[in-house]
């Protein structure tokens, strides 16, 4: 496959994934600030910075309101990581490998492009944001249906999926890391009523709560939160998960082309170093510690596989 094509079909996915996971934590951040008592406009700069977009937004405006954080966050066209910029750009990237896809692909991304569209023409107001961030995850979920449904499985979909998984790992950490390391108001806040709400918060901020219900009944502790997002293998957003998924497809590539890339040693290193251990281990390493490391350790990853497979030649 030529490199321009793969870094098409990875881009794709790893942009319709973001696009997803922005609308995740504008609903996270609303949830967040219901359960804070004397919550401020403030309280949405900890999302800003978990999204990385708070840079921009203060080059953007003067002052922070929640509002204008949405508004940046949801459809700002000078947000090149704003909802609608990631849809717009992996309706771009599909159109540049459109001859790779099935049409019932392209139709569900096109559609979910043309509804999102639609529905951010005009500033979102408060009362009509959770119907509108449903539609565009539905969007999402639309596209990853039809790419299992309708995609042989080659190596079009083994960068297809490469894409997806390397960006729900780096969200599943961010995510992970605003609870622990900037919402949380003080120590003393730990273990609090409080804190155990924003910590289901997290857990349905990563469509978590069902099968967490499953696991853990409805007592919902901490570690055994931080174990299910980081640990749990059968967890679909955990970065266990997640990580388990890039080794498999970065191995199937490696048997198609009959060599072994470094990104290949690279995640199976960081399984084994990071991901092998007890969520104990974790916790003595350090939470934030361990979820930035991880969160350098993806990027590395990330620019590893565009060196292998020459996404720009």
């Amino acid at each position: 496959m030529l490199g321009k094509t793969a870094n098409g079909l990875y881009w794709m996915f790893r942009y319709l994934e973001r696009a997803e996971n922005a609308a995740r934590l504008i609903e996270t951040g609303q949830r967040i600030a219901l359960t804070r008592l004397g919550a401020s406009d403030e309280e949405w700069r900890s999302i800003l910075k978990t999204a990385g977009v708070a840079e921009g937004f203060d080059a953007a405006y003067e002052t922070l309101t929640k509002d204008a954080a949405i508004d940046w966050m949801l459809r700002d066209k000078d947000n090149p990581s704003s909802v609608m910029s990631d849809i717009a750009a992996a309706r771009q990237n599909a159109r540049m490998v459109r001859t790779a896809l099935t049409e019932e692909v392209w139709e569900a991304l096109n559609g979910a492009y043309m509804r999102a569209q639609d529905l951010t023409q005009r500033k979102v107001s408060e009362r009509d944001l959770p119907a509108t961030l449903g539609a565009i995850r539905q969007g999402t979920a639309l596209v990853r249906g039809a790419t299992h449904g309708t995609m042989l499985r080659n190596d079009i979909y083994d960068f297809a999926r490469i894409g997806t998984f390397l960006e729900r790992a780096d969200n599943t950490a961010r995510i992970l890391d605003v609870k622990y390391y900037v919402l949380l108001p003080s120590i003393s806040a730990v273990g609090s009523a409080v804190d155990n709400v924003q910590w289901e918060t997290i857990l349905s901020a990563v469509s978590g709560r069902g099968g967490f219900r499953m696991e853990y009944s409805s007592v919902s502790d901490p570690r055994d939160i931080a174990q299910f997002l980081i640990l749990d293998r059968r967890m679909p957003r955990s970065l266990s998960f997640c990580t388990r998924k890039l080794r498999a497809n970065l191995g199937y590539l490696a048997s198609e082309y009959g060599q072994r890339p470094p990104s290949l040693a690279k995640v199976a290193h960081l399984e084994s170093t990071y991901l092998s251990h007890d969520i104990d281990a974790v916790f003595d390493y350090g939470l934030h510690e361990f979820i930035q490391k991880m969160l350098t350790l993806l990027a590395d990853l990330g620019r590893q596989i565009e060196q292998d497979f020459r996404f720009y030649e």
